[in-house]
């Protein structure tokens, strides 16, 4: 069968053809019809990621979408290495697919899933957002960022502030629910006080950050108070990606002077949580709730779509 090959850390997969995958106690072949193309696939293939692959070759993919033996149509995830989603074939646990609204094509779903349920978990299993609250999506322009813009209007936050880079994107985010943008590519004095005038307006009580680096701390920089006040309730910040940066500077000064929680999202959380962000993603989707641009690229044409900065959409390869 065709496959996404990879051979080598830090270089991109190349099609090849490569063994018929066979299907274990408990596991299912898929014929797969879509996988979508994630900055996670690219961080374990350059050897960035904590579960970059140790032995090669591998597979890319890590999700996707496609048709079990019997023609069953499903969304699988964590394929059985060496095997990937880019591929014709491969080999997944049975309890690891699942089932796809009809309503959505496969390319569609294969792109929503992973930034979709992403988001969902982050806003409302992590930061625990209640309805009324205001949010700020730091790196909104991103595919997942833009996803958080949606599903933060749908879980019922009052006010979205949305913060990126790309400015195209960014003017269209008020159509997805952002009720207001700002623009990071400035200077830090004026990002400083752009993030301080909206915190003033109506403080975060919620930060989805894929940024870190200078952005975050500039933000933290604008919620830092100045004199001592009353302490009022909690900002919750939820630390998801570092496209800006892997690290920052954190003065003391921020923990006291503000009632700032800085959560991660590491692990996996409950099943029956997983399975209900995915759910709710899927149905919302479905009904056109949740909208996400894509770019279909065949599977032949997977090592020049690798390097491609595919700016608020997702590529999608198809077999």
């Amino acid at each position: 069968m065709r496959a996404a090959v990879l051979r080598q850390l830090g270089k991109p997969p190349g099609v090849e053809e490569f063994a018929e995958p066979v299907a274990g106690d408990g596991e299912v072949l898929v014929h797969v019809t879509a996988a979508a193309l994630k900055p996670v696939d690219r961080q374990m293939a350059a050897g960035t990621h904590y579960a970059s692959p140790r032995e090669l070759p591998v597979l890319c993919g890590s999700d996707g979408v496609g048709l079990l033996e019997d023609g069953t149509r499903v969304f699988f995830g964590g394929p059985r290495a060496p095997f990937g989603a880019m591929a014709e074939r491969t080999v997944v646990r049975r309890a690891q697919c699942f089932s796809v609204p009809a309503e959505l094509d496969d390319a569609t779903a294969a792109a929503v899933a992973n930034p979709g349920v992403s988001a969902w978990l982050s806003l409302k299993h992590s930061a625990k957002l209640a309805a009324g609250e205001t949010v700020l999506i730091l790196g909104a322009t991103g595919v997942t960022g833009m996803m958080a813009v949606q599903i933060a209007k749908v879980l019922g936050a009052g006010r979205v502030v949305a913060a990126g880079r790309n400015e195209r994107t960014l003017r269209a985010l008020g159509a997805l629910g952002a009720d207001v943008a700002i623009q990071l590519n400035r200077s830090e004095q004026e990002l400083i006080e752009a993030f301080r005038n909206e915190a003033g307006n109506k403080r975060f009580d919620v930060i989805i950050d894929y940024l870190w680096g200078r952005p975050t701390e500039s933000l933290l920089a604008a919620i830092t108070a100045d004199e001592f006040t009353v302490a009022g309730p909690e900002t919750r910040l939820v630390e998801v990606g570092e496209s800006a940066g892997p690290t920052i500077t954190l003065p003391a000064a921020v923990l006291r002077s503000t009632a700032l929680k800085i959560l991660g999202t590491a692990g996996i959380p409950p099943w029956a949580t997983l399975i209900e962000a995915f759910e709710q993603v899927m149905k919302r989707a479905a009904r056109g709730e949740l909208r996400i641009a894509i770019e279909r690229v065949p599977l032949a044409d997977i090592e020049q779509a690798w390097e491609r900065n595919a700016s608020g959409r997702r590529i999608v390869v198809e077999p």
